[in-house]
């Protein structure tokens, strides 16, 4: 069995977030992308906690090298590792948190735009709110 490691978000999925970076004027070369876990699992599927806990010192030092001000937070199993297991991603999506000088916005995983099309519009809109805090600095 094949378990992938590398560049985040290079399917159909990534095609489709560089389409919404582009409709909002996010260039990809210019954000820093990482995943909670560095391999992906088998058969795609969510990491389970141990497989998230195990790669989390590796995503805090990442964090720690690049500085970020904006850290997009894209889908459920992004937004629970980060912010914490109470958060759900339909009821915080488009809601910036703070913490320790850095903002947050849960959004959608492009995955779930595959799914269902009517996300995206929202997608959008939380791209287009990262964008304006961006350019507010």
């Amino acid at each position: 069995m094949k378990i992938g490691c590398g560049e985040p978000f290079v399917g159909r999925a990534g095609k489709l977030m560089n389409l919404a970076f582009q409709t909002v004027g996010i260039d990809r070369n210019d954000v820093y992308i990482a995943n909670i876990v560095k391999c992906r699992p088998p058969a795609n599927r969510n990491p389970e906690n141990d497989e998230c806990e195990a790669c989390m010192n590796y995503l805090r030092n990442q964090v720690i090298l690049v500085k970020p001000k904006i850290i997009v937070l894209l889908g459920s199993v992004a937004l629970k590792n980060i912010l914490g297991k109470e958060y759900g991603i339909t009821a915080s999506r488009g809601k910036w948190v703070e913490k320790k000088e850095i903002k947050y916005m849960p959004t959608w995983h492009p995955a779930a735009l595959l799914r269902d099309e009517t996300k995206k519009i929202d997608f959008i809109k939380d791209l287009q709110l990262v964008m304006n805090e961006f350019n507010s600095k």
